[in-house]
């Protein structure tokens, strides 16, 4: 069995973001990029599940710009197999990722698609669950745990009353979450290999895809900073600030 894990590349998790002085945008030149964390989850998880014997093959999808390589390189050297980069000049909205991961998902025909529950960049929370309706295939999402057991999988996911419990067929698109597992360093070992291992290059042609944008940024703004806090001197000027300052009670 196949595993496809699609990748994004971001801004590394450890940098303050800025935001550019025009409002357009975050400021990227000159700025740490790394895997989306959520993937990084993704991908250990599609390896441990090869090391079991559980699947074949995993592939790491990513689209964007030719840096996007470096993404797919940080998921070989993990231990996938090989890549798939689809190369999109602009910044891909979760419809046009979720089309073009469909359009890849025909093409090689994995029995599992794993993705994070979300990038951290625009936290948007999407694409998962619409490639599961473009591809009409059953999805589990914010998984923080994932077994598979012959042709189903079975999902435990964290809600507000405790641990759900959920099986589904395979093939499936499953989003995760960050308690399912720590993924791993890679070594320089297979870092070095990683260089040797094959990485696809498709267009947006080749595949069919409309990845036009349908969203416009009108303005990106830091939030407000937090005021100050204060000390009160007993319970009742705390009861009182919060009914008729904070207005919380």
């Amino acid at each position: 069995m196949k595993i496809l894990v699609a990748v994004k590349r971001v801004i590394d998790y450890n940098v303050k973001v800025r935001v550019k002085p025009d409002q357009s945008g975050v400021e990227l030149a000159n700025v740490k990029m790394a895997m989306n964390p959520f993937d990084e989850i993704a991908v250990e998880q599609a390896i441990r599940f090869k090391e079991s014997g559980a699947a074949d093959e995993v592939i790491a999808l990513s689209i964007g710009a030719p840096q996007a390589q470096e993404t797919i390189r940080t998921a070989l050297a993990m231990g996938a197999d090989r890549g798939i980069h689809v190369e999109a000049s602009h910044d891909t909205e979760p419809l046009a990722i979720a089309k073009i991961i469909k359009a890849v998902v025909e093409k090689e025909s994995p029995g599992l698609i794993l993705m994070g529950k979300q990038a951290i960049d625009d936290d948007s929370n999407q694409t998962g669950q619409m490639l599961a309706t473009l591809l009409d295939y059953p999805q589990a999402t914010f998984a923080s745990g994932v077994e598979i057991a012959g042709d189903k999988l079975n999902i435990i996911r964290e809600v507000d009353s405790g641990l759900e419990h959920i099986t589904c067929p395979m093939p499936a698109v499953v989003t995760v979450d960050l308690r399912l597992n720590e993924p791993r360093y890679a070594s320089l070992p297979n870092i070095m290999k990683a260089k040797k291992k094959p990485i696809d290059a498709l267009s947006l042609d080749e595949l069919g895809v409309d990845a036009g944008q349908r969203l416009k940024t009108l303005k990106v703004e830091e939030p407000p900073a937090r005021e100050a806090g204060i000390i009160v001197d007993s319970v009742d000027t705390l009861v009182d600030k919060l009914k008729n300052e904070a207005k919380v009670i």
